[in-house]
């Protein structure tokens, strides 16, 4: 019997891992996705686009394929979700237009260390040791890669407001994909971003309601991949390690940003803000140490 017993439990154990290694995996690819958006965005947000009509027409693009592809929706929490992100969104890309794609990728991974703070009143939460070392060597990183107080701008200030929403819609994501289907959160969410970014263009100072095709090319690539691919990712594996392991990992998000804006923008790190870049993946790594002991807490309870 004790025989059968360790057995279901290494059973077990193995599905445990198994399971939470593929979400790191999936969520790793998502930070990809969202690291790519800084430099091809950078590229084509000119002054002929305004960065909330190219907000809005990248939901619409997002609303319409999910629409199609998902027909049941959970309209009051994918409408909660789609405000919080329109204006992550609306800040950041605004934000993209004032300062570089470098320190418009790391100032809002903000969020990382702001996500302990929101899951902790809303999903009760505690952040355990690795996680605390991870946050702060994120926070030390992002400060040395975004150039310190000195270089801080209005794109900054409005990317700092980005992280913070981020942090609050990685919470509730994980808050209630455990509550409803995932699918479900999508097409509200992306219709409610796609509606506030084609209002927030006519108030916008220089909304003009031109658009190029490259401006067009890149909506629609990033409406498939970073926003309807990535947001299926988020609701489907974050839960299963967490807000908290979920943020360290999503740290990945401003190195690719760094290395992708290096290759396709030409821009460059000094020594100090590549010291910033590996504090951040230390966190990256003590944020996946977390998942393996989750796991073999789990095993021995």
């Amino acid at each position: 019997m004790k025989d059968d017993k360790n057995k279901i439990n290494d059973s077990k154990a193995s599905k445990d891992a198994t399971k939470k290694s593929t979400a790191v995996f999936w969520l790793l690819v998502l930070t990809f996705f969202w690291g790519l958006t800084f430099p091809i965005q950078k590229l084509v947000l000119t002054e002929e686009v305004s960065p909330f009509l190219y907000s809005a027409i990248r939901f619409w693009i997002a609303t319409f394929l999910s629409a199609i592809i998902f027909r049941k929706s959970d309209w009051m929490r994918g409408t909660i979700l789609g405000v919080i992100m329109a204006i992550a969104f609306a800040t950041q890309t605004w934000g993209l237009t004032l300062t570089t794609s470098t320190k418009s990728g790391f100032i809002t991974s903000l969020y990382i260390v702001i996500v302990p703070f929101f899951s902790y009143f809303i999903e009760k939460e505690k952040p355990r040791l690795l996680q605390v070392i991870g946050f702060i060597g994120a926070l030390v990183g992002m400060y040395l890669l975004s150039g310190g107080i000195s270089g801080f701008n209005f794109g900054d200030f409005l990317t700092m407001i980005c992280g913070i929403c981020y942090a609050l819609h990685v919470v509730l994501i994980t808050t209630f994909s455990k509550k409803t289907s995932e699918y479900k959160l999508l097409t509200p969410q992306f219709l409610t971003v796609a509606i506030l970014n084609t209002m927030f263009n006519f108030i916008y100072p220089s909304g003009t309601w031109t658009f190029t095709f490259p401006a067009l090319g890149v909506a629609a690539f990033t409406a498939i991949t970073a926003t309807v691919v990535a947001i299926i990712i988020q609701a489907k594996y974050q839960k299963v390690v967490g807000s908290n392991v979920s943020a360290l990992i999503f740290v990945g998000e401003p190195i690719f940003s760094m290395l992708l804006s290096m290759l396709l923008l030409g821009e460059r790190l000094s020594i100090i803000q590549a010291i910033g870049a590996l504090l951040m993946s230390i966190s990256i790594v003590l944020g996946i140490l977390q998942t393996s002991r989750l796991v073999q807490t789990d095993t021995i309870n």
